[in-house]
């Protein structure tokens, strides 16, 4: 059956998040929030369901900033955000907001949790204030094990294959420090024992939540257990000259087990260019920055771990032509020195003042010499004789062919200062016409040789340059600086670079093609094509624009126009794509629920779209549907007719009929004109199972990611958990639990209480069913409406505790009607459970699984179904209130 209708479309935000991928577990609205649970690792896909016309943007974020700094920019503005391999820092709330100008923007959050279990490690404390170097002197030992986690780890500990218990051993303790919150288990061996030195195994474990396995992790405790100690072979202070290579050599003297060596440095990371083997660490051609502190440390999880340091000091790098110039200024000096240089005295020194004057000036050039170069010793004496050239001022300029410089955009350009003077002075390089950075970002750059070399040329680097000598250059004069103008070509620069075009045959159309900036700007030329056909060319005079006019359009007048604006640096083009087909229609929001209808097998849908510019090219006579199944190559097509014009706005309507549950299907819409087709809207519509107008019917096999919408209690013990025999842990407990799912399947999926340690007699597991709505009442006849609901259960092993079923009525959140309950051993298969339940509000099924005696206790259920009408085959027990039927 096919029927359309059309009516008003604007509409006012609303938005939905619903949940895809790995989820572990879903809780809906839980205080009024969703909490999403996923494993590390896993993919994490939201969608976010909108509806409003015109349709809404959407936009998602995350509390604390923009969601784009943590993941793809791509998802930001998608319905779908997908966050493959999720880390422990993505965890949050995310929010999707919603707005299309009409009405405030619509806004949803949904908390994601993500769950994980690292390594855990185990390290070994000797008792406070009795450290030896072997723990075999030691009275008291502590063996620490940590593991990072979420949720809070729980630790259990093994000497050997015994599990070490509190209680079962007087030697040891098993404690939670308070201030850890039981995260950190620690065992205490008091007056260690032979028997204490052995094999201890601490296992971390969150419970298989989200199926992340235990993890253990082992120490070997003996009577030669001891805490790391090391040995540096090298000098502190180690003082190198740059360009030179040094290497750091760290040696184990102690410990067991063998440490394991590592180099830090106080200040930054280790440089980039070092050599690291083992405790050997090699820098070579070491500089300036190189220097600091660098600390070797040996760890082997025993006591504290060891560190030995040594600081490294390069020297500076004044030149000789520098030192030479300064040891000029003691050339007086040659007559009254003679005991400390090959020197005499100068005979103006007679006077104390004018002494004391002169000797700071020699030992101020002595600790100059002996800090930048290795002394020259003879017997212990110090000589040096060095050259003594005569200085030179300091003098820049620009060579003429150099300045001004004229270079195209994208090349390579070297501007250039010649310098002279002894010693050579540095150059720094800045910007005399603004006050921006550099092309390296910062606001001087240093040359050595007065050139500035500048890589990958851009408009914005046009301007003046200034080069000046640095503030030291050997004479106390002021600096000397020297002007170079950088002129960068680029192509014009034109808007638009692209603009679409859609009109029907016999109208007219105008393009224009404007200049925003251009270097040279002088002898601009323009020429217009139509595809490889030339049209038109021309030369700018006043106007920055030229224009095309078409004053006919014709079948051979449609294609893309070029405009190519050109310069001596290159062209700009601005492109023009004029068409005849008629805009893409635009779907109506995403219904994520379908049509109801009351036969089992089939949905109906409803599809809604509105034209984009009706009146753009020419009237739209009809539409042509495409549908497909997903996953199928065939489209099935059907024209869906037009009568008269459709208005800007107008809301079209089209029931797709005979669909199968559940599937997905593709659909392609196109419209069409006179002139054929235009551009096509696809979209994919899903079944999803009816909220409104009110419950019929509800089938749940926990097949599906978000397990039917069912959450935990958060005021239980422990959790339901979802499992199939396939991935079911090898480590099992014998003797209970399902073999497979109720159908027998290996692969198929069930929901069991795991009652295995830490678990206690009594402790309860509650699963909590989606609310439910109910059909209204009839005025004519019954005031509510009966269900039959039904699952099967399966309870097997010699500890099995009870399993009850709650019905919770909306607006009584506090009370909880039993309307079924079953206990103890039922062999190993599955049984089928029906209860006939007459709610008369919305409401919700709980089951509560309770543990038993011992470990051999587990309860699963499958299969749950809600079907409105009572039961085919009720059975009224005579020891019961409640009308159920178990097969």
């Amino acid at each position: 059956m096919v029927s359309s209708c059309r009516g008003g479309g604007l509409a006012p935000p609303t938005v939905r998040i619903v949940h895809s991928g790995l989820a572990c577990n879903i809780e809906e609205e839980r205080y009024s929030e969703r909490v999403y649970t996923i494993r590390e690792g896993e993919t994490l896909e939201l969608t976010c369901l909108v509806t409003g016309h015109p349709r809404p943007q959407i936009r998602w974020t995350k509390t604390a900033g923009s969601a784009s700094d943590r993941f793809q920019d791509s998802s930001v503005f998608n319905e779908t955000l997908r966050i493959t391999n999720i880390q422990r820092h993505q965890g949050g709330r995310y929010y999707c907001k919603a707005e299309n100008g009409l009405g405030s923007p619509a806004i949803k959050s949904i908390r994601v949790d993500v769950y994980y279990l690292d390594d855990p490690i185990v390290t070994v404390h000797q008792s406070i204030g009795e450290a030896k170097e072997q723990f075999y002197y030691e009275r008291t030992v502590f063996l620490r094990c940590v593991a990072n986690s979420n949720p809070p780890v729980r630790y259990s500990w093994r000497r050997g294959q015994e599990v070490l218990l509190q209680g079962s051993d007087k030697g040891v303790e098993i404690y939670e420090p308070f201030f850890t919150q039981g995260e950190t288990k620690i065992l205490k061996l008091k007056n260690l024992r032979p028997q204490d030195y052995a094999n201890y195994s601490c296992i971390a474990s969150v419970r298989s939540v989200c199926n992340i396995p235990d993890k253990m992790v082992s120490f070997r405790l003996s009577n030669k257990t001891a805490s790391p100690s090391i040995k540096l072979l090298v000098d502190d202070p180690i003082v190198v000259n740059p360009g030179e290579a040094i290497t750091l050599v760290c040696v184990t003297t102690g410990g067991e087990p063998v440490p394991t060596l590592t180099w830090l440095r106080s200040v930054g990371a280790l440089p980039g260019k070092m050599v690291l083997n083992g405790g050997t660490l090699t820098i070579p051609a070491i500089a300036s920055d190189d220097a600091g502190t660098y600390s070797c440390i040996a760890n082997n999880n025993v006591g504290n771990p060891a560190k030995k340091s040594t600081n490294i000091i390069v020297r500076g790098k004044l030149g000789l032509e520098a030192l030479n110039m300064l040891l000029q200024g003691l050339s007086l000096l040659h007559s009254s020195l003679a005991g400390w240089l090959p020197v005499n005295l100068c005979p103006a020194a007679s006077s104390m003042v004018h002494l004391m004057k002169i000797l700071v000036a020699a030992l101020s050039i002595f600790f100059i010499f002996a800090t930048t170069f290795p002394a020259n010793t003879n017997q212990g004496t110090f000589s040096f004789f060095p050259p003594f050239p005569f200085e030179v001022p300091p003098n820049l300029t620009v060579p003429q062919e150099k300045s001004p410089l004229v270079t195209r955009e994208g090349d390579i350009i070297e501007l250039q200062c010649q310098v002279t003077g002894k010693p050579k002075p540095i150059i720094l390089w800045s910007r005399a016409d603004k006050e921006i950075s550099m092309p390296d970002g910062s606001m001087q750059m240093e040359s050595y040789d007065g050139i500035l070399r500048i890589v990958n040329v851009s408009r914005e680097m046009t301007g003046t340059y200034r080069c000046q000598t640095s503030q030291y250059n050997g004479f106390n004069v002021k600096p000397r600086e020297a002007l170079v103008q950088l002129i960068v070509q680029y192509p014009p620069a034109v808007e638009p670079a692209f603009l679409e075009i859609r009109q029907g045959q016999g109208r007219s159309i105008t393009m224009s093609c404007r200049v925003l900036r251009a270097y040279p700007t002088r002898v601009l030329t323009y020429e217009w094509r139509l595809g490889n056909k030339l049209l038109r060319t021309g030369q700018f005079d006043a106007h920055d624009s030229t224009e095309y006019i078409v004053s006919s359009l014709s079948r051979d007048s449609y294609g893309i126009y070029n405009c190519n604006i050109i310069n001596e640096a290159g062209a700009g083009r601005c492109s023009f794509l004029v068409t005849g087909k008629a805009y893409a229609p635009e779907f109506y929001y995403d219904t994520y629920s379908p049509l109801w209808q009351n036969r089992p097998q089939v949905y109906s849908y409803s599809l809604q779209w509105t034209q984009m510019n009706p009146d753009a090219v020419d009237r739209i006579l009809a539409y042509r549907l495409g549908i497909r199944q997903a996953g199928q190559q065939r489209w099935w097509e059907q024209e869906i007719t037009v009568n008269g014009n459709i208005q800007k706005g107008e809301l079209i309507t089209y029931n797709l009929t005979e669909l199968i549950k559940p599937e997905a299907y593709e659909v392609r819409l196109t419209p069409i004109t006179r002139f054929g087709e235009g551009d096509s809207t696809i979209r994919v519509i899903k079944y999803s199972a009816p909220v409104n107008p009110h419950l019929r019917e509800f089938h749940c096999g926990f097949e599906d990611g978000n397990i039917c919408l069912f959450a935990q209690d958060d005021t239980d013990n422990f959790d339901w958990t979802k499992q199939s025999t396939a991935t079911r842990d090898t480590k099992y407990t014998p003797n209970t639990g399902p073999n497979a799912d109720r159908s027998g399947s290996k692969e198929g999926f069930y929901m069991y209480i795991e009652t295995s340690r830490p678990r206690l007699e009594g402790e309860k597991a509650r699963l909590l069913s989606p609310v439910f709505s109910i059909a209204p009442k009839n005025p004519y006849g019954v005031t509510n409406t009966a269900y039959c609901f039904s699952f099967y259960y399966h309870m097997y092993g010699q500890h099995i505790g009870s399993l009850n079923v709650y019905l919770r009525l909306k607006g009584q959140t506090t009370i909880e009607n039993p309307v079924w309950s079953s206990s103890g051993n039922k062999g190993q298969h599955w049984n089928q459970a029906r209860v006939n339940i007459h709610p008369t509000t919305s409401f919700q099924l709980i089951f509560e699984g309770i543990r038993g005696p011992g470990i051999e206790g587990d309860i699963a259920i499958d299969d749950v179904s809600i079907v409105e009408g009572e039961c085919m085959k009720p059975d009224q027990p005579a020891n019961s209130k409640w009308v159920l039927q178990t097969v």
